[in-house]
C-alpha cells in the first residue's frame, strides 16, 4: 500500500486535444479566440454591473456571480491546456490535478445551483412584482450566491478528497485536456464500483433538483403569462425569461450528456466534446446571450462608454 501511495503522488500526463498537425494548430487558435471572448465578455459583464448603480439589483447581482463562475471556469482549464501545447510538455502534478478537479467541479456545481435560484428570481419578478423588493432583497440575493458557492465547494471537496486518495498505478495518461472525473477515475487501481455509483447518484441529484426547481418556477410563470391580458406584458415577460431559459438549456443539457450517461456508453472522444461544450462554449455564450438580449446591460455599456468619451 505504501508503494502505491508513493506512486500515486507522481505527475499525470494530459493527452490534450491537439497534435502537431496544421489543422489542429488552427483549432488551437480557435479555442484561444473563444477563450479570450469568454474572458472579455464575462469580465465586461461584471465590471458593468459593478460600475452602474442602476444594475445594483438582486437579478444583476446573481448575473455577476454567474459571470464570475464562467470566468473562473474557463481560466481553470484552458491556460494549462495552452501552456502544455505550446511548451510541448503534457505533465500536470498530482497537486495541480487535484486542484483543477476541485475547481472545475466546484464551479460547475455552483453554476447548476445558481441557475436554478435565478429561476426563482424570475418567478418572483413576474408572478409577484409588487412584492419583489421584499421577496428578493439584496440580502436574499447574497444568501443565494453564498449557498451556491459553499454547497458546491463542500461537495467538490468531498469528491476530490476521496478520488485523489485512491492509489494510481500503471499508466498515468489522462485521456483528456484537464483532470475531469471520468478520465481520472479510469486510472485508479482496484475496485471503484461503489464510489462511481455514489458519484453518479450525487450527479443525478445535483442536476435533477435544480431542474425540478427551474421547471416549477417556469410552470408558475407560464400560468401567470397566460392570464395576462396585455400583449405587451406578455412580450416583456417572455423577454425577461428567454435569456435565462437559453442558458439553462445549454448548461444542463451539456452536463447531463457528460455526467448522466452510464460508463459503458462513454468514450474518450465523447467526454472531450461534452467538456469542450460546457467548459468553454457555454461560458462564452452566456455573457453574449445576456448582453445582446438585455436592454439594461446595453444601456449601461453606452453610459460607461459615453462617460469615458466625455472624460
Amino acid at each position: 500500500m505504501w508503494r502505491w501511495n508513493q506512486t500515486s503522488l507522481e505527475d499525470f500526463i494530459l493527452q490534450g486535444l491537439f497534435d502537431d498537425s496544421f489543422n489542429h494548430f488552427c483549432l488551437f487558435l480557435l479555442i484561444l479566440l473563444v477563450f479570450l471572448t469568454a474572458v472579455s465578455g464575462n469580465s465586461l459583464t461584471i465590471l458593468l454591473i459593478c460600475a452602474d448603480p442602476r444594475l445594483h439589483t438582486p437579478m444583476y447581482f446573481l448575473l455577476s456571480q454567474l459571470s464570475l463562475m464562467d470566468l473562473m471556469h474557463v481560466s481553470t482549464t484552458i491556460p494549462k491546456m495552452a501552456s502544455n501545447y505550446l511548451s510541448g510538455k503534457k505533465s500536470i502534478s498530482f497537486v495541480g490535478c487535484a486542484t483543477q478537479h476541485f475547481l472545475y467541479l466546484s464551479l460547475g456545481g455552483a453554476e447548476c445551483l445558481l441557475l436554478a435560484l435565478m429561476s426563482y428570481d424570475r418567478y418572483v419578478a413576474i408572478c409577484h412584482p409588487l412584492r419583489y423588493t421584499v421577496l428578493m432583497s439584496r440580502r436574499v440575493g447574497v444568501m443565494m450566491a453564498v449557498m451556491s458557492w459553499l454547497s458546491a465547494s463542500a461537495n467538490s471537496l468531498i469528491h476530490t478528497s476521496i478520488l485523489m486518495s485512491f492509489p494510481f498505478c500503471g499508466s498515468r495518461i489522462i485521456h483528456h485536456f484537464y483532470c475531469e472525473y471520468p478520465a481520472v477515475v479510469k486510472l485508479v487501481c482496484g475496485d471503484v464500483t461503489l464510489y462511481e455509483t455514489t458519484v453518479y447518484i450525487c450527479s443525478v441529484i445535483l442536476l435533477l433538483l435544480p431542474i425540478i426547481l427551474v421547471s416549477t418556477s417556469y410552470g408558475f410563470i407560464l400560468h401567470s403569462v397566460i392570464q395576462m391580458r396585455s400583449a405587451g406584458s406578455k412580450r416583456n415577460a417572455f423577454a425577461t425569461c428567454s435569456s435565462h431559459l437559453i442558458v439553462v438549456s445549454l448548461w444542463y443539457g451539456a452536463c447531463m450528456f457528460s455526467y448522466m450517461r452510464p460508463r459503458s456508453q462513454r468514450t474518450p472522444l465523447q467526454d472531450k466534446v461534452g467538456s469542450v461544450f460546457y467548459s468553454i462554449i457555454t461560458p462564452t455564450l452566456n455573457p453574449l446571450i445576456y448582453t445582446l438580449r438585455n436592454k439594461d446591460v446595453a444601456k449601461a455599456l453606452k453610459r460607461v462608454l459615453r462617460r469615458d468619451i466625455v472624460v
